[in-house]
């Protein structure tokens, strides 16, 4: 028998099973580590290394959404945050954890579906998410957007690195309603700035720009085709 719909989350909850993928997707995903995808590497992004050196971040509590293998959260931690990086993947955050034991670097792994963590409002300085928000179906935007919200301090700082539109990794073109229509994200979705704007309009915008392309053997990842943004709360 199906869910029974009386609240709005149970809505969420089944409009969820029609359009995420399921955790074993994920843990099938990640369970390939020689698998050539650019973001296994342990790089971390250009735009969150341009965060950092120009003082936009500073050290304190930082929540990643989404943090695949770790590379981010490893890097962050390596700086001097204290860091919480979220994955639904039990298979990635072994492998981020393996990645931090070996380094010698303390972050605090979960494996958890974001909707369901239990923060208390005001606990993080920075809100770090590079892959996660494209996957993300337009039902859970504002559970998305609320999540931050209550993740935040005042004053502090979200950014983003997700596929921008048509890109040769991702970035599906169509409209939300079509993703209903066709019960399809269409392998993630593709932001450009005016979306990035309208979506986290909530925020004070700092930055919004492509993503720089850098080539190897720099010591970021930068890919053409992602668009990176970072959000103040007001």
């Amino acid at each position: 028998m199906g869910r029974l719909i009386t609240e709005q989350e149970d809505l969420l909850i089944v409009l969820d099973s029609l359009l995420r993928e399921p955790k074993f997707f994920w843990d099938d995903f990640y369970r390939d580590r020689k698998r050539e995808v650019p973001f296994f590497t342990v790089k971390p992004d250009e735009n969150l290394v341009q965060y950092v050196e120009r003082n936009i971040f500073k050290q304190g509590n930082v929540l990643e959404l989404g943090c695949g293998p770790g590379r981010n959260a490893i890097y962050l931690s390596n700086k001097g945050f204290a860091v919480d990086a979220v994955d639904i993947s039990k298979e990635t955050i072994q492998w981020a954890t393996e990645r931090a034991k070996k380094e010698n670097i303390d972050v605090n792994f979960i494996c958890q579906n974001i909707f369901e963590l239990n923060i208390q409002e005001g606990s993080y300085d920075i809100v770090y998410d590079s892959g996660c928000f494209h996957h993300i179906a337009p039902h859970r935007r504002m559970s998305y957007i609320q999540l931050i919200q209550r993740a935040l301090k005042f004053g502090g700082y979200f950014a983003i690195t997700c596929f921008s539109p048509n890109s040769e990794y991702g970035g599906a073109t169509i409209s939300d309603e079509e993703v209903y229509r066709s019960l399809s994200l269409k392998g993630g979705l593709g932001y450009d700035e005016s979306k990035l704007r309208a979506i986290f309009k909530e925020f004070k915008e700092i930055e919004i720009r492509q993503m720089r392309e850098i080539k190897p053997p720099a010591e970021t990842l930068g890919l053409a085709g992602f668009m990176t943004a970072v959000f103040q709360k007001k």
